[in-house]
């Protein structure tokens, strides 16, 4: 099984993950994102889409032409993982990558 982080793991992790806010709620956390267009940012999805895949962690996620949100949660361990904070890493550089606006 997966270990769930506690509430001491999390606050460092969340330290080195600066875009990225708790859900209220949930024991997950989100970021938005906003490209040059949808070219951009489905280019985006499609880099962390082979992440994830490579991961067997998959994000949850909605796509407006621009704009992508994302959230992230360990769903069979309950809550944030590690696997979340690596995956959030990920996307961090992804997203520098995309030159989001």
């Amino acid at each position: 099984m997966i270990h769930k982080l506690t509430s001491e793991e999390r606050k460092v992790q969340l330290e080195r993950l600066p875009h990225w806010s708790a859900v209220p709620g949930r024991d997950a956390i989100q970021r938005s994102l906003r490209f040059a267009d949808f070219n951009e940012a489905f280019g985006f999805m499609t880099r962390v889409a082979i992440k994830a895949q490579e991961m067997d962690h998959h994000p949850e996620w909605f796509n407006v032409y621009s704009r992508v949100d994302v959230t992230l949660s360990t769903h069979d361990a309950g809550g944030l993982t590690e696997r979340d904070i690596a995956l959030a890493l990920f996307i961090d550089e992804a997203a520098a990558h995309a030159k989001p606006m």
